[in-house]
């Protein structure tokens, strides 16, 4: 018999590989070989089963990013490396897991993916106001608007009806928004360590 973690592994695998709107709890117990009674168990629904998911496939996210920025030697090369992260992540993920959820389950929105994004831009001032310490980024920025505008950017490599992937490859977006837009924070000192770090925010994969 499948446990909770068990359920809530599976049905991320398969949520994420698959998007949300294909996956039913009938695959669900296919995959486990269990039976209904088993899911409902611990969920009373997809919508409850799918909010736990977000919640476990999110908190992955975060100590990911955590570790990334506490090995980081400077604000740059953290967000570099945070860049190829969320690229790998693209690559693994059916673009569908998230455009299903806003489109299928937007009361799951307020409730797992908001927070999430929220979290997301106070990371992002973080490294912004670690960057201004260090002398790499200018001083007058504001770290909100910052933080805010980074989120949204690396939102867009996501949107592919505004950016095709057969036209806009995913290196193509990252040197025709996010490194531009990093260049007008940078000071002089931080422009010469974005020019010399550029490798962190090529396509590795």
């Amino acid at each position: 018999m499948a446990d909770e973690k068990r359920i809530i592994e599976t049905a991320t695998q398969l949520f994420t590989k698959h998007g949300v709107k294909a996956i039913t709890i009938d695959r669900i117990v296919t995959e486990l070989r269990t039976s209904k009674r088993t899911i409902y168990k611990y969920f009373k629904d997809k919508d409850e089963l799918l909010s736990a998911c977000i919640e476990v496939y999110h908190k992955k996210i975060k100590a990911e990013n955590e570790a990334i920025i506490e090995t980081a030697p400077n604000a740059i090369v953290a967000m570099g490396m945070l860049h190829q992260k969320i690229l790998e992540r693209s690559y693994l993920i059916n673009p569908n897991f998230y455009a299903d959820i806003y489109r299928y389950h937007p009361k799951l929105v307020e409730i797992a993916i908001d927070p999430n994004t929220s979290y997301g831009h106070q990371q992002m001032v973080h490294l912004a106001d670690w960057g201004i310490n260090d002398g790499i980024f200018v001083e007058d920025l504001d770290i909100e608007v910052v933080g805010s505008t980074v989120v949204w950017l690396l939102k867009l490599f996501k949107d592919h009806d505004r950016f095709p992937i057969h036209e806009f490859s995913k290196e193509r977006l990252t040197f025709g928004t996010l490194v531009p837009y990093m260049r007008g924070l940078c000071t002089p000192k931080g422009l010469k360590l974005l020019k010399k770090q550029e490798e962190f925010f090529k396509v590795s994969i």
